[in-house]
C-alpha cells in the first residue's frame, strides 16, 4: 500500500487542528476562574462545573433532553424497521415515491419544519406537552432509523426466515429469532445516531418547547442570549467528555464500524 506523502500528512494535520481547535478552546474556557468568557484566563478552576449541579433548569432540561431522546429514537426505530423490510422485499406502485417521503424530512429545513409544526400542534391544542414533542422529534430522526435499517435489510436471505416459517415458527417469531439479528446492526446504528439528532436538535425544537419542555440545547441558547457567563462552556466541555467517553465504550463493546455502517468485525 502507497503511503502517504508529506503534501496529505501536511493536509490531514491541518483538517484535524480545525476540527479539534474549537473543541479544544472550549474545554479550556470551561475552566476559567472569571465571571465570564475569557481566554486565555490566570487561574483555572471548577467553578463553573458547580454551577452546572446548581443550576436546576440546566440539570431538568438534560434529563429531558435524554427522555425526549430516548422515545424518539426509540419510537423512530419502531416505525423504521417495518417500513424498511416492506421497502427492501417488495416491488409495487408508488415505491420509489414512498422512500422520497419517508427520508424527506432529511431536505426540509428546520426552521420550515418548525413552523409546520406549530402551527399543525397549535390547530390541535397539543402543543406544550411531552408527547407533541416526542411526535416532532420522531419525524425528523425517522429518515436517519431508515436509513440504515435500509442498508441492512436490502440483499437480506430470506432462506433462514422460510426455513423457520416451514418449521412451524410464527412470523411474528420468525422475526424476532431470525430476521432481527440479521439486521440488528442497522437498528443498533440507527438508534444510535437518532437518539443523537433529536438529543442535537435546536432549531426546530425552538418553535415547538414551552417553559415546560425546555430542552438541553434550547436552555443553553437561551443561556447565551441573555448572560455571557461561561456556564454553557462548562455544560459542553461535559458533553463532548461524555461523547466521547460513550463511544469509547461502544467501540470496545460491539464495534463503531458495526453500529454505523453495519460493517462485520
Amino acid at each position: 500500500m502507497k503511503e502517504n506523502g508529506w503534501l496529505a500528512l501536511t493536509y490531514n494535520a491541518f483538517f484535524l487542528t480545525f476540527i479539534v481547535a474549537p473543541l479544544a478552546v472550549v474545554m479550556l474556557v470551561a475552566f476559567t476562574d472569571k465571571g465570564f468568557i475569557s481566554m486565555p484566563f490566570d487561574g483555572a478552576s471548577f467553578r463553573w462545573f458547580h454551577a452546572i449541579i446548581e443550576n436546576g433548569d440546566i440539570v431538568a432540561a438534560f434529563w429531558l433532553s435524554v427522555r425526549l431522546a430516548f422515545a424518539a429514537a426509540t419510537i423512530g426505530v419502531l416505525l423504521a424497521v417495518p417500513a424498511a423490510l416492506a421497502i427492501a422485499r417488495y416491488r409495487f406502485p408508488g415505491r420509489a415515491a414512498l422512500t422520497s417521503f419517508f427520508l424527506s424530512p432529511m431536505m426540509i429545513p428546520a426552521v420550515v419544519l418548525g413552523i409546520a409544526f406549530l402551527r399543525f400542534l397549535s390547530l390541535l391544542h397539543l402543543s406544550g406537552s411531552f408527547w407533541s414533542l416526542v411526535a416532532a422529534h420522531v419525524i425528523i430522526v425517522l429518515p436517519y432509523a431508515l436509513r440504515l435499517a435500509l442498508s441492512s435489510a436490502v440483499g437480506l436471505d430470506r432462506d433462514a426466515e422460510r426455513a423457520a416459517l416451514s418449521c412451524g415458527a410464527s412470523r411474528f417469531t420468525a422475526f424476532r429469532r431470525v430476521v432481527l439479528p440479521m439486521i440488528r446492526t442497522g437498528v443498533a446504528g440507527g438508534w444510535v445516531l437518532s437518539f443523537i439528532q433529536s438529543f442535537d436538535e435546536l432549531t426546530m425544537t425552538i418553535f415547538v418547547a414551552t417553559p415546560g419542555t425546555t430542552t438541553l440545547p434550547v436552555a443553553m441558547y437561551n443561556q447565551i442570549a441573555q448572560t455571557i457567563d461561561p456556564l454553557v462552556a462548562s455544560v459542553s466541555a461535559v458533553l463532548i467528555v461524555g461523547t466521547v467517553l460513550l463511544m469509547i465504550l461502544l467501540d470496545r463493546m460491539v464495534g463503531l464500524d458495526r453500529i454505523l455502517i453495519g460493517e462485520a468485525r
